[in-house]
């Protein structure tokens, strides 16, 4: 269609069918992100497996998840719905590129409604297409906006992509937190203005991440 040409853009947002009972108040709420590398695990070279991302999904228990290299299949079962309605999330879906086997792109899985989204376009080639979803909830201590995107592997790239992120009006219109997968394994250019800008705000304290078995970077 002539929307799917025009990436990245909102393909879905809903409810799960059966939504997860609320825990109710609490001063702490958990934001996780996660690349599922298009349901093949770790190394990207096992088989497609959307059930066993959705145990991992399901034993973070994270109030809010951000998902990066979501693959919703053109033909088939959608694994995206599944794992909306089986943990009982709230889904929002972005397409950042059409993918061989259907869309690819970035997804947020909430345990609250989501009450405003969305979409904008990083993408500075065409070879690299890249985007950023940002979603706003009302969480028990009160409304926070979650910012999910996938960084560049081009370092030049993934410093213009970090000025627009800072720029994004929902980084700047009250409490908010920027999550995903920044490819940013070593210090660059951009990862000093992410930590210039969060200084600010007193977050430094960042613990390692990556890779996820044996966290180093």
């Amino acid at each position: 269609s002539r929307l799917q040409g025009r990436v990245p853009y909102l393909a879905t947002v809903r409810a799960p069918s059966d939504p997860r009972e609320s825990p109710g108040p609490s001063d702490v709420l958990e934001v996780a992100s996660y690349n599922v590398h298009r349901w093949t695990g770790l190394n990207g070279r096992a088989r497609p497996d959307a059930a066993r991302a959705g145990f991992v999904i399901s034993e973070l228990d994270a109030d809010v998840i951000a998902l990066q290299e979501v693959l919703r299949p053109s033909e088939g079962v959608d694994p995206i719905d599944g794992l909306c309605d089986g943990l009982g999330l709230y889904l929002a879906f972005a397409v950042t590129r059409m993918h061989r086997h259907g869309q690819l792109g970035n997804a947020i899985l909430s345990r609250y409604p989501i009450t405003a989204i969305s979409v904008l376009d990083i993408s500075f080639s065409r070879i690299e297409r890249r985007g950023v979803l940002a979603a706003q909830f009302h969480a028990p201590a009160g409304s926070l906006g979650v910012v999910a995107t996938h960084l560049s592997l081009v370092d030049r790239t993934r410093e213009r992509q970090v000025q627009q992120l800072l720029d994004h009006p929902q980084l700047n219109s009250g409490p908010s937190v920027l999550v995903g997968d920044m490819n940013s394994w070593r210090r660059c250019k951009a990862s000093q203005n992410l930590d210039d800008a969060l200084r600010r705000h007193h977050n430094v304290a960042w613990p390692a991440t990556f890779p996820s078995a044996r966290p180093m970077l």
